[in-house]
């Protein structure tokens, strides 16, 4: 008898999985697909399409990122860090593009703490003439 009381719960327990499987996967197909409003906000606006072709009409046009075609979007080689100073110029980790070029905020002199921000004598950890 304890035999069959343990055989039965096996075959219950079996047969409860397998529902709980199926209706995850019925659940899963009639998901509707939704993008969250903060991902949407860091993406920023849709990218604009280029060619050589159309560069000068596409990228100068109001609203676009920039007015570079790299790679078959318009960007703005000034500012991007994936295309700083020109197309696919990536700059490096810890670094960030202020007009064209890749420098690091915590020590340039020139772009410290934020871009074009001068420093008279000395840039550390991005505050100007700090612990002199």
């Amino acid at each position: 008898m304890a035999k069959a009381t343990v055989l039965l719960f096996l075959v219950l327990a079996a047969a409860k999985a397998m529902a709980i499987t199926d209706a995850a996967a019925t659940s899963a197909s009639t998901v509707s697909v939704r993008r969250s409003r903060f991902l949407m906000m860091q993406q920023g606006a849709d990218p604009y399409y280029c060619s050589k072709k159309s560069a000068a009409a596409v990228c100068l046009a109001a609203g676009s990122p920039g007015p570079t075609c790299c790679g078959g979007r318009c960007v703005d080689i000034v500012t991007s860090g994936d295309h700083c100073g020109g197309c696919n110029k990536a700059c490096k980790h810890g670094r960030t593009c202020c007009g064209g070029r890749c420098v690091d905020l915590l020590s340039d002199r020139d772009n410290c703490g934020s871009c074009s921000n001068q420093c008279g004598n000395k840039c550390n950890y991005g505050f100007c003439d700090y612990a002199i």
